[in-house]
């Protein structure tokens, strides 16, 4: 007998990544100082983000920076 097959995606968790929208971001720095485990800064402040998705331990400190980003450029993506 074979076994059930089940959808992809249906019982996992989403992954959730940060985003710049970069024609919005104006350089400021401030998300790098909520979520430096996850963003650093290029010479002229710019974000760079990391490749790797967002930890359910920094997930309350990523909500926060998109909250607080005053240009709204940060943004979380589930996936």
């Amino acid at each position: 007998m074979s076994q059930p097959r089940q959808m992809p995606g249906v019982g996992r968790s989403p992954v959730e990544r940060l985003a710049v929208d970069w024609i919005a971001c104006s350089g400021r720095g401030l998300c790098a100082e909520l979520v430096p485990e996850r963003i650093g800064l290029d010479e002229w402040g710019y974000p760079i983000i990391a490749a790797e998705p967002v930890t359910a331990d920094l997930l309350p400190h990523a909500r926060r920076a998109v909250a607080a980003c005053p240009k709204l450029a940060l943004r979380l993506q589930s996936s």
